[in-house]
C-alpha cells in the first residue's frame, strides 16, 4: 500500500522539502523550549513566539546507551546538539555507536527517517541528528 500521509513523531518536527524543528521563544528573554509554556521558566514571561531551528548544529555532549527497554536496539548514541544556540535533546543517527566516529564537537545535521506506516498508509516519520 502506498504511503498517503506522513505525520512528524513530535509536534516541533516540521516536514516537508525542508524540514526542520521548531521551538517555543520567550519575547522577553529568548530562552527557547520545545514543549508548551504558560511562562518562561528563565525570566517568567508570557509572551511566546515560534521560531525556526537551524537545522545544522554541534555536538556538546553524547552518551553511548548500551542498555534500554526491551525492544529498544541497543547500542545507540543519545546527545545534546547546539543548534544556532538552541539545545537539542536528540539521538545521534547513521553513525558507528563507539568513541572512534562520535566525537565532541563535530558538526552534525538534521536528518528524518520512517519509523513505519500503519495499515492506512500513513507513516510516522521521526528524527535525529548525522555528521555532516
Amino acid at each position: 500500500m502506498a504511503t498517503k500521509t506522513q505525520i512528524p513523531i513530535v509536534d516541533y518536527l516540521v516536514l516537508g522539502e525542508d524540514p526542520h524543528l521548531e521551538a517555543t521563544e520567550c519575547t522577553s528573554c529568548g530562552a527557547r523550549y520545545f514543549d508548551r509554556r504558560n511562562a518562561c521558566a528563565s525570566c517568567f514571561g508570557t509572551d511566546f513566539t515560534t521560531v525556526d531551528v537551524p537545522t545544522e548544529g554541534t555536538l556538546r555532549s553524547f552518551t553511548i546507551v548500551t542498555f534500554a527497554a526491551p525492544g529498544v536496539p541497543v547500542p545507540f548514541v543519545a546527545g545534546i546538539v547546539d543548534a544556532g544556540g538552541t539545545s537539542v535533546r536528540t539521538n545521534i543517527i547513521n553513525v558507528e555507536p563507539d568513541d572512534e566516529h562520535v566525537k565532541l564537537g563535530m558538526p552534525v545535521r538534521l536528518a528524518t527517517y520512517s519509523l513505519g506506516t500503519d495499515d492506512d498508509g500513513v507513516e510516522a516519520i521521526g528524527f535525529g541528528y548525522e555528521p555532516c
